[in-house]
């Protein structure tokens, strides 16, 4: 299995970051795609194949850590990449929420 579960929605509490210009100051680190829980069950494939994916938008997925469990918010695209290339680990933004 690629990630730890496949989620369908956000268990956490909202946290006020809702754009790329919010999650700047987040630091970047490598995490794990099989300690992540989706919150999409479901991806377009044109985001996938799509060759400026990230151009818009930021750089690194978007985590939530909440009670100890690691949800990926925002870049379902760039975890499949890494798993489609056989990669364990992605660079994401990892914001605690408690």
């Amino acid at each position: 299995m690629i990630f730890k579960a496949v989620g369908d929605g956000r268990p956490y509490p909202d946290h006020g970051h809702v754009s790329a210009k919010d999650w700047v100051d987040v630091p970047p680190r490598q995490v794990r795609l099989d300690e992540l829980v989706t919150t999409k069950r479901t991806l377009d494939l044109d985001h996938l194949l799509a060759q400026d994916s990230t151009f818009f938008g930021d750089l690194f997925a978007h985590v939530v850590e909440y009670e100890g469990v690691l949800y990926l918010e925002d870049g379902l695209h760039r975890a499949v990449r890494a798993a489609l290339q056989q990669r364990p680990v992605l660079h994401a933004r990892v914001l605690t929420v408690r």
